[in-house]
């Protein structure tokens, strides 16, 4: 990941609720096309320019070929706010983020995420590499993306609910760790519509925790279909379970795991 500073510059007299309105737009539909990262931009204010820093997953995610039409419509906004487009400096590489996938159409795919991540939920299979959202091909909207930025929040949510022992983490487990709960309908179907327009196998990632044994957790057969789908090794130290029949991957309760 790189991290980025913009500058807006003002070309005429604004005001300055148009100013944040029109920034804060067009850091929304950046996000919402995958191009930054995170959810709070602080906007520096100086005499006649606003200055940001921003996290990008690539070095060249704000390049125009990257905008979707959300993005340029929201960069036409910033002209009518009375701003230029901005300038765009590279500080340098992120120390605490992780690098981007380099091969964009691996063998399969997965949709996973944790309530330490901030980079794209869709990770390679092959690397667990983040893949950029806005690398998914055009036929993949702005609003699947948005979509899958905001499975990610409601999961990043969840999870930092049963992490922190809330009085409801056990509706929070049930959301990300069951399939007949409403998050995973929504991630699910996000897969498949994924999988459809990259044509690249995309599996979504059960969380498991609990459980009453290690031999009982061991012997798990698949949620969906039944099927046996434990891994003779796990994959990252992550995934136990894979089953590509159902296209779910999981792990062994966090309880048991060495």
């Amino acid at each position: 990941m790189f991290i980025k500073e913009l500058t807006f510059e003002c070309y005429q007299n604004t005001h300055y609720a148009d100013v944040e309105r029109a920034i804060n737009n067009y850091f929304d539909m950046l996000r919402y096309n995958g191009q930054i990262l995170g959810r709070e931009f602080p906007i520096a204010m100086f005499e006649g320019w606003f200055v940001t820093r921003l996290v990008c997953p690539e070095e060249n995610s704000l390049q125009a070929i990257f905008n979707s039409p959300q993005v340029t419509h929201a960069l036409d906004k910033l002209t009518t706010a009375g701003l230029l487009a901005p300038k765009i400096k590279t500080i340098g590489e992120d120390l605490n983020s992780l690098e981007c996938a380099r091969d964009f159409q691996p063998s399969w795919q997965v949709l996973y995420t944790t309530f330490l991540d901030t980079c794209s939920p869709l990770r390679c299979g092959e690397t667990l590499a983040p893949i950029p959202l806005y690398r998914t091909p055009e036929a993949i909207s702005n609003g699947d993306r948005k979509s899958a930025i905001k499975w990610q929040e409601e999961w990043v949510n969840c999870d930092e609910l049963q992490m922190n022992g809330s009085a409801v983490s056990s509706s929070a487990l049930k959301e990300i760790g069951e399939i007949d709960s409403k998050l995973y309908y929504r991630g699910i179907n996000l897969c498949k519509r994924i999988q459809y327009i990259t044509k690249v196998p995309t599996y979504y990632y059960l969380y498991r925790v609990a459980g009453t044994s290690l031999q009982t957790e061991q012997d798990r057969k698949c949620p969906s279909c039944g099927g046996d789908w434990k891994l003779p090794e796990p994959l990252f130290d992550i995934f136990d379970f894979k089953c590509d029949q159902c296209q779910l991957v999981s792990n062994l309760s966090w309880d048991f795991k060495k």
